[in-house]
């Protein structure tokens, strides 16, 4: 009973500043969406610690809510975005956006109820909490492109500070 009513806290803490983070009608400030995407990324660590999935709330929380949280918190503070500059919202984009989340809503909604979900719900899930094994794998098969994607977010961030900067000398 505690653990649905702590799953449907965080689903719902999950969803509402997920909601924040694009359509937020406190302020305009890209700082204040980035704040409540951390608030989103801890609400899911949440529901991993439900899941008995230690592991993966940890890094949820120190990889994306630590440093790549930091990351975009750097980008938005260097480009200095002034209120006046940034962009209205047009109304084909609005509606152009409701008309996309609909679609992907319908398409999500349809998939969920065709795959079956609910056939298996007496079977008890296997519970595995070794992060070694994963480690293992992560290290031997999957170093190569987390450093290529490491080397790819520098380049991303290098060229945001380059672009960003008013005079080049």
């Amino acid at each position: 009973m505690i653990e649905t009513l702590f799953f449907i806290t965080f689903a719902l803490l999950t969803l509402i500043c997920a909601l924040l983070v694009v359509a937020n009608p406190f302020s305009r400030n890209p700082v204040t969406s980035a704040m409540f995407l951390v608030l989103t990324i801890i609400s899911m660590a949440g529901l991993f610690v439900l899941l008995n999935a230690f592991f993966l709330a940890a890094v949820q929380v120190v990889v994306y809510a630590g440093a790549v949280i930091v990351l975009f918190l750097f980008v938005i503070m260097l480009l200095d975005i002034e209120e006046e500059e940034r962009r209205k919202l047009k109304q084909f984009s609005v509606y152009s956006g409701i008309l996309v989340a609909g679609v992907v809503a319908v398409i999500a909604i349809t998939a969920i109820l065709s795959s079956g979900i609910g056939a298996y719900a007496s079977a008890s899930p296997v519970i595995q909490g070794n992060p070694a094994p994963l480690g293992k794998i992560l290290f031997r098969d999957y170093l190569l492109p987390f450093e290529i994607l490491s080397i790819l977010l520098l380049v991303a961030m290098v060229g945001a500070i380059l672009l960003s900067k008013k005079d080049l000398k």
